[in-house]
C-alpha cells in the first residue's frame, strides 16, 4: 500500500459536481434501476422505495442517507498482518489484471489461460512489492471445469500469496464458498466479520440494471460484512450516453443504488464506489481504452467519489493494444497518470492487461510494474526540500564552471539518489547493441521468468491447508462438475 499525498486534481468545478449529482439523483428518482433479485427488491420495498416489477425508484434523501453510512476508510486484512491494507484516505492499493480468458507471452503466443498461468500470476503478485493485493480472476483457467474452477482459483490466492485477495462473484454459491474458505484461512467467520478479509467486484449490468448473479454475490458478501466494489460497466456511446458528464451521472446513480442496498442491509459495511468507464470506438463498436475520455472519466469519477466521501476504485494500466508495444505503453500511461492524480484508492488492472481485457500478458505485467515502481518513487520519496535535497554543500564545493561527478554530496548519494530502472535500458547504443539490442518486451520476458524462479513461497499452516483442501473436495463432489 502506498501513501498518495499529492493533492487530488479536480477536473470538475464545484458547479459541475453539483450538476452531475443532481442528474444522478434525477435518474434514480425518475427512471430508477432494475434489480433482478427478489430479496433486493423486498429490502428496498420495506424501506419505502417505489418498487414496480423489477424497477426500483429512489428517494434522493434516502440515497444520501445511505451514502453517508459508508465508511470513508476501512482495513482489509491479509493472512500476513504485514500485508494488511487500508482503503480510502490517502492510501492507494494496487491489484493485477482481472478477467481475461486468454494469456500471452513471447515464447508461446496467445492461447487459452490455464490454472498454471493463474498460479504464476499469483506468484508474481506475491513476489513484487508494488502489487499490494493478489487480485481476483487474474485469468480464466479454461483447463478447469467452469462450475468448480473458482475453488481452485481461491485456493491459489490463499496458498501462493499472503496478501489480500478478491472473492468470486459469479453466483451466490461462489460467494459463499469464498466466505467459507476465507473463514478457514483466518480462523473463523467471526474473525473476518470483525476485520474484513475479502473484497469483491460487483459489476452493474449497465445501463441501470443489476442482474441476479451479481446481486446474489453482493447479498452474500454484505451478510458476512465483506466489502464490495460496486462498479458500473460503462462504454460511452453504447452502455451510456456519448456525453461524458451524462455518463458520469449515470455511473454515479448506478453505484449509489448498489451502495444503498449494502448500507440498508448492514449499515457501516465497507464498500467502494467503482468505475469502469471508457468510450466506444464509434467506427468499429469496439471498446477503446487509454483514450482522452478514459483519462477524463477517471478524474471526474474520482472527484465524484470524493464528493460522497466513499473510497474509490478506478483506472489501471488499460489499453486496447494486442501486444506489449508502444501503443500499450502510451495508452496505459494515459490511464495511470489520472489514476495517480485522481487519488484512486483501489487500482485494479495495475499490471498485465492487454486487448481490452481479453488478454493477460506476462511481459506487460513486468512492463507495468516498471511504471508502478516509478510512481512509487514519486509518491514515497517525493521531492525532499531539506539539507540533503537542497545540496548547498555541493554547490559551494563545485562553484562556477566545475562538475558535480566527484563532489562529496554526489559520492554520498550516487547509489540511492536517483531512481534505478528495473528493466529500462539507459546504456549508450554501442553497449546496448553488444548486449543483444534487447527491446523492453524481450527484457521483460527474461524478468518474469526470473521472478518466478526466485518466487518467495510464503508457506501455509498444514492444518489450514488440509481444511481448505477438504472443503474444496467436498464442494466439487456436491457441484458434480469435476
Amino acid at each position: 500500500m502506498w501513501k498518495n499525498r499529492l493533492k487530488p486534481y479536480d477536473i470538475l468545478s464545484g458547479e459541475d459536481v453539483e450538476a452531475i449529482h443532481e442528474q444522478a439523483m434525477t435518474i434514480l428518482e425518475e427512471i430508477g434501476v432494475d434489480f433482478l433479485h427478489d430479496r433486493a427488491r423486498e429490502i428496498f420495498g420495506s424501506a419505502g422505495m417505489a418498487v414496480d416489477g423489477m424497477r426500483v425508484r429512489f428517494d434522493r434523501g434516502f440515497v444520501m442517507e445511505m451514502a453517508a453510512k459508508t465508511p470513508s476508510t476501512f482495513t482489509l486484512q491479509a493472512r500476513n498482518p504485514m500485508r494488511t491494507v487500508t482503503l480510502g484516505g490517502d492510501n492507494m492499493v494496487t491489484a493485477p489484471v482481472y478477467g481475461p480468458p486468454f494469456i500471452t507471452d513471447l515464447e508461446r503466443g496467445r492461447r487459452g489461460a490455464t490454472i498454471e498461468d493463474f498460479n504464476n500470476f499469483d506468484k508474481m503478485a506475491q513476489a513484487i512489492d508494488q502489487i499490494h493485493c493478489a487480485g481476483g480472476t487474474t485469468v480464466e483457467p479454461e483447463d478447469l471445469p467452469l462450475g468448480t474452477r473458482h475453488l481452485d482459483m481461491l485456493y491459489s490466492h490463499m496458498r501462493w500469496t499472503d496478501k489480500p485477495f478478491m472473492g468470486s462473484v459469479i453466483s451466490a454459491e461462489n460467494a459463499r464458498d469464498t466466505i467459507e474458505m476465507a473463514s478457514i484461512l483466518l480462523g473463523g467467520r467471526d474473525k473476518i466479520e470483525e476485520a474484513p478479509a475479502v473484497i469483491s467486484l460487483i459489476n452493474v449490468n449497465s445501463p441501470l440494471r443489476y442482474d441476479d448473479r451479481m446481486l446474489g454475490a453482493l447479498l452474500e458478501y454484505t451478510d458476512a460484512g465483506q466489502p464490495v466494489i460496486v462498479t458500473p460497466f460503462l462504454m460511452a456511446g453504447a452502455m451510456s450516453p456519448m456525453g461524458l458528464a451524462g455518463t458520469v451521472a449515470q455511473q454515479t446513480a448506478e453505484a449509489l443504488a448498489g451502495i444503498a442496498l449494502v448500507q440498508l442491509m448492514r449499515p457501516g459495511t465497507p464498500c467502494v464506489y467503482g468505475s469502469f468507464l471508457t468510450n466506444t470506438d464509434m467506427q468499429s463498436g469496439s471498446p477503446a481504452f487509454g483514450t482522452p475520455e478514459s483519462a477524463m472519466g477517471i478524474l471526474a469519477s474520482a472527484q465524484m467519489a470524493r464528493h460522497y466521501r466513499i473510497p474509490f476504485r478506478g483506472g489501471g494500466a488499460l489499453t486496447s493494444s494486442k501486444s506489449p508495444d508502444a501503443q500499450a505503453a502510451y495508452e496505459s500511461m494515459m490511464c495511470m497518470w489520472p489514476t495517480i492524480l485522481g487519488g484512486v484508492h483501489f487500482v485494479l488492472h495495475a499490471a498485465g492487461w492487454l486487448e481490452s481485457a481479453l488478454l493477460a500478458s506476462y511481459e506487460k505485467f513486468i512492463i507495468d510494474v516498471e511504471a508502478l515502481r516509478m510512481f512509487e518513487w514519486i509518491l514515497q520519496r517525493g521531492l525532499p526540500v531539506d539539507e540533503e535535497g537542497m545540496a548547498m554543500d555541493a554547490l559551494r564545493e563545485v562553484g562556477p564552471g566545475g562538475h558535480f561527478l566527484g563532489a562529496e554530496h554526489t559520492l554520498r548519494n550516487y547509489r540511492t539518489g536517483f531512481y534505478r530502472p528495473w528493466i529500462s535500458s539507459t546504456e549508450n547504443f554501442d553497449r546496448w547493441n553488444r548486449m543483444g539490442a534487447k527491446t523492453a518486451d524481450v527484457v521483460a520476458a527474461a524478468r518474469w521468468k526470473k521472478v518466478l524462479e526466485e518466487y518467495p513461497d510464503p508457506g501455509i499452516d498444514p492444518g489450514v491447508d488440509e481444511q481448505l483442501r477438504e472443503h474444496i473436495a467436498k464442494r466439487k463432489l456436491e457441484i458434480g462438475d469435476d
